[in-house]
């Protein structure tokens, strides 16, 4: 699971950590791991299995792992294991997954049951790792070894889930275009909350930030053992970029004054321009969130923030990642406080016309789940929200959602899929434009442990085309043309040209559907390698054809060899035509009767055209058309359309021709 606690250690340890309470590199490493410090706890569990610390780490040592068998039954044996495990949760944690990967393979078989997440945590690197097939096998052996109810069995299936969509999303991808800054902006540390406000970009980083030679001592609480090291310079700042973000000399500086141990990440700005919200905490305390006025005079400065009341923050949990809504009618926030549905939850608040905050109101259970739901962000024009969450089938760690609503309802939300979501952390949004077709997000999907600010550019297809009449061949004002895919259901009613036209972000399985009342509806399917292909897809021309309940419709060219009910290989033909008319229209029923002329007894025409309209519904049948909706009926020759004799007993035979038909009528619609 993802959260967006930033490093506060990225320089080398070699420099930086100085044990002088402490000599032994396992208590050491002990000591970093209790204070969440995961580069440095790597680095000394290194130490302690022998292991050069310069060493990538991708690969465990050959001659560990064979020293590893040998020392079975040496009483050390257990030191050796915790330090693995240790070792491979310190570079999970780090997000350092490839490292993770290789150590957790080692430890996964370890026997100690203290040591059995080993495998879940295995296959959660391997699906960061972009590994999903393999990781979907570690997770079902986790599920055959892992008793427990603790959540992470159910955690295990998710995971499962999550992996057989990313199989799917990746192999048949979105259309997204994502290009890295290359600038400033992606500097050393990491680099997130991107936020467009008035042609100003603002950003979040924890790059480093001077504070002289000062030491701090970590404790760890377990055992009191101590370490000193100098204080981390990586503290969470905002900065402000000059110039277009995209540009290659781009440049940043950053907001506010330095504070020792205060950090503060996650800009937000209220409509009204004089007000900007951020988020604040220290190494020790809870995240908050605070508000600072813009000053008067020249309108660049700002006054010391002041934290929000408990309408927002609650002492003992955490408030953070604050958005306003354009029409600043809404504040909303992520928040583990009390009421919600698990860790983290979107919460918001209703902002009054004086600048004053209802009380804190929670998303919901379709919004938020038992696990972290962050970085809001609601379109007010498009009534759309767009969110991170780790707690839904997903390609892996936080991926984006949107959920269509107004705040008192929200539809279900669905994943962007890929490759606007990575297998790896993949949150915040701001938009370029009102229709958020183009903006900025962060994603570590690119870094060992870092989140980095990448642009990101939705691409279309326009789909587009007329709708006749079948009969006049003249356009069909009023029809309704409905396109579906995977993930969403768009209608238009064409006007008097028959014309419509969509631009679309989806390249799925494409699916049109026509229809007018008292016509048979039309559907169109396309499949993802014909749109791969194309950026418009026209349609010249889809016509309808129409019907009246009850009255029958004459199937041309239905032939039968002489006193047979057997369809001919022409005949099938035709009646595919029939077959595809009650796949699209899947509400109507029909009954298909069969005629002949007056040609031999009353008794033998009926019972010949009753066999062949029974062998038209067969076929329908065999196709897969439900036997509810469909009925046979011989009616012989008792429903002439056509003289069978001309006046005076002359054979009519073109008459004759036009009885021997086949038919059928809607008898419900």
């Amino acid at each position: 699971m993802k959260s967006l606690r930033v490093l506060l250690l990225m320089c080398l340890i070699s420099n930086a950590i100085h044990a002088q309470y402490v000599t032994n590199n396992k208590r050491i490493a002990d000591v970093y791991f209790q204070n969440k410090e995961y580069y440095a706890a790597a680095d000394y569990y290194k130490r302690a299995l022998n292991i050069s610390t310069d060493s990538i780490g991708f690969v465990v040592p050959y001659a560990f792992e064979t020293k590893m068998k040998k020392e079975e039954t040496n009483p050390k044996r257990g030191e050796y294991e915790n330090d693995v495990y240790q070792l491979a949760s310190s570079l999970r944690l780090y997000k350092d997954f490839r490292a993770a990967e290789a150590w957790y393979a080692v430890a996964k078989n370890f026997s100690d049951p203290k040591y059995a997440l080993s495998s879940f945590y295995y296959g959660e690197c391997l699906r960061a790792n972009q590994k999903f097939a393999e990781a979907i096998v570690a997770f079902e052996e986790f599920l055959t070894k892992y008793y427990l109810n603790d959540g992470y069995a159910s955690k295990a299936k998710v995971e499962i889930a999550s992996c057989n969509f990313a199989l799917y999303e990746m192999r048949y991808p979105r259309l997204y275009k994502f290009s890295k800054l290359f600038n400033e902006i992606n500097d050393k540390g990491s680099n997130y909350t991107p936020l467009l406000n008035n042609d100003n970009f603002y950003f979040t980083s924890s790059r480093p930030v001077s504070v002289g030679n000062k030491t701090e001592v970590l404790t760890d609480g377990k055992t009191n053992s101590k370490v000193t090291r100098k204080e981390s310079p990586y503290m969470n700042a905002i900065y402000e970029a000059s110039g277009n973000p995209k540009d290659e000399g781009t440049t940043v500086k950053r907001i506010g004054a330095v504070e020792k141990g205060r950090e503060y990440a996650a800009p937000a700005f209220h409509p009204n321009g004089t007000i900007m919200y951020l988020t604040s905490w220290t190494t020790k305390g809870e995240r908050k969130i605070y508000e600072v006025n813009i000053s008067s005079g020249t309108g660049n400065t700002w006054s010391p923030p002041k934290i929000l009341g408990s309408e927002v923050n609650i002492a003992g949990f955490n408030s953070m990642q604050p958005f306003v809504s354009r029409d600043g009618k809404y504040f909303v926030f992520s928040s583990d406080r009390p009421g919600g549905s698990g860790k983290y939850d979107i919460w918001y608040c209703r902002l009054r016309s004086d600048g004053s905050m209802g009380q804190a109101i929670n998303m919901g259970s379709k919004i938020n789940t038992k696990e972290d739901e962050e970085a809001p962000y609601y379109n007010s024009k498009t009534e759309k929200l767009l969110y991170s969450s780790a707690g839904k089938v997903g390609i892996g760690g936080l991926d984006f959602y949107e959920s269509e609503g107004d705040f008192a309802n929200w539809s279900e939300p669905r994943n962007l899929g890929y490759p606007f979501n990575s297998s790896k952390d993949d949150v915040y949004f701001t938009p370029m434009d009102d229709d958020d077709s183009q903006g900025y997000i962060s994603s570590d999907r690119e870094s060992v442990c870092c989140l980095e600010v990448f642009y990101v550019k939705k691409e279309f297809i326009t789909v587009q085309g007329t709708i006749l009449d079948c009969q006049s061949d003249k356009p069909l004002p009023g029809a309704t043309i409905t396109l579906s895919d995977s993930t969403q259901k768009i209608n238009v009613v064409v006007g008097t040209d028959g014309k419509y036209r969509f631009r679309i972000n989806s390249n799925r399985k494409l699916k049109l559907v026509a229809e007018k009342k008292n016509y048979f509806s039309k559907l169109l399917s396309y499949d993802y390698d014909e749109l791969a292909k194309t950026d418009t897809l026209v349609n010249p021309k889809i016509c309808l054809a129409p019907y009246v309940l009850d009255k029958p419709i004459v199937l041309n060219d239905i032939l039968y060899d002489f006193d047979s009910a057997d369809l001919t290989p022409r005949s099938k033909t035709i009646i595919d035509q029939l077959y595809q008319i009650m796949v699209d229209n899947q509400t109507i029923e029909i009954e298909l009767s069969a005629h002949t002329d007056n040609i031999g007894t009353e008794a033998y025409n009926l019972d010949l055209s009753e066999r062949r309209a029974k062998s038209c519904i067969d076929y329908l049948i065999s196709k897969g058309v439900s036997a509810d909706r469909v009925k046979s009926k011989g009616y012989g020759f008792s429903k002439p359309i056509a003289p069978n004799q001309f006046p005076g007993g002359k054979d009519n035979y073109q008459g004759r021709q036009l009885n021997r038909r086949t038919e059928f009528k809607v008898t419900k619609n």
